[in-house]
């Protein structure tokens, strides 16, 4: 789990420079923003000049996370010397803030998804359940204190990225880290309500609509919703709200793969998977571009509806019967 050797080339990048932009990726969940806003405590703690990115703003469920108020859109980025991406496989996830990684003096990661070969100057890809789990590493390596706003975002990434505790890539070290930072006075009843527990009531209704209408192929094996922009219009819903629909449909006793393919605005598809860890959709993600973790992946489509269902139904079908 550990690498030495990675962990002090980020430490020695730290230490080189002065100025830095950390990237997050598209479609943010807690854990890239979490993993960036607990860098960006770690290099401002330092006295270093720091500012998150993201293509998209905060969500409103993550609005709560300290400094979630001074991430900036790529347009209105300094674009600093040195810059950090979290939680992003390849670079095609920064999307319209691709520029800031290229015009980068120097580059850096802390990632952990599997399909990440390594694509900055200075890479820290752990196998671990989220990149905050990485980042808490970090803060480790450096000997520096979590700031109580660092602990905020730190368990918000990795609570997110396992479910709560409760998906395969729980392991006993980040549920040591959630015990340290409970023990150090962090207050997980309140950002558990914030994350799980406050509704939009466009969300609700979305979701009931989505889930009402889901199928099952495949024997009852494989379940598949999908949304259109003109559903999601007719619910006054946004992509946030969307957040949570491929977590119910493999809820579904008999789902063993759960697809949910939701449509753009830009006319494209994405694809969100699932799995019961009987089958690897992080390959089926990577086939296309995307990426993720064996059992939780996605990817882009511009391909018809029609199409890409077909292929997402006849790749979870090869992939159980792999």
């Amino acid at each position: 789990m550990s690498d030495p050797a990675a962990m002090n080339s980020i430490i020695q990048g730290i230490g080189r420079y002065s100025r830095f932009t950390l990237l997050t990726h598209v479609s943010p969940d807690g854990d890239t923003l979490g993993s960036a806003l607990a860098v960006y405590s770690l290099l401002t703690g330092l006295g270093k000049t720091a500012e998150v990115v993201c293509e998209e703003p905060v969500p409103h469920i993550y609005g709560y996370l300290p400094n979630a108020d001074k991430v900036v859109l790529p347009d209105s980025a300094a674009g600093y010397e040195c810059v950090i991406a979290c939680d992003c496989a390849d670079m095609s996830r920064f999307k319209k803030a691709e520029h800031l990684f290229r015009g980068a003096q120097y580059t850096m990661v802390i990632d952990h998804h599997f399909t990440n070969r390594g694509y900055a100057d200075a890479n820290l890809i752990l196998d671990a359940s989220a990149a905050c789990e990485v980042v808490f590493m970090l803060y480790r390596a450096m000997g520096a204190p979590i700031s109580p706003e660092a602990a905020v975002c730190l368990y918000t990434g990795i609570v997110t990225d396992t479910g709560n505790l409760t998906y395969s890539n729980t392991t006993p070290e980040c549920i040591r880290m959630v015990a340290e930072l409970y023990e150090n006075g962090l207050d997980i009843t309140t950002i558990n309500r914030n994350i799980y527990r406050t509704v939009p009531f466009s969300k609700t209704r979305l979701q009931g609509h989505v889930l009402s209408n889901m199928k099952l192929e495949g024997d009852g094996r494989i379940g598949i919703a999908t949304l259109t922009v003109a559903e999601m219009d007719a619910y006054g819903a946004t992509n946030e709200d969307c957040e949570g629909i491929v977590d119910s449909v493999r809820d579904v006793e008999s789902v063993k793969v759960a697809i949910f393919i939701r449509e753009g605005r830009d006319g494209t598809y994405k694809v969100s998977l699932r799995s019961k860890d009987c089958a690897d959709v992080g390959r089926i993600a990577n086939k296309y571009g995307g990426g993720g973790h064996a059992s939780a992946a996605g990817y882009s489509s511009s391909e018809p509806l029609s199409t890409t269902v077909a292929k997402a139904l006849r790749d979870a079908a090869e992939a159980l019967a792999q």
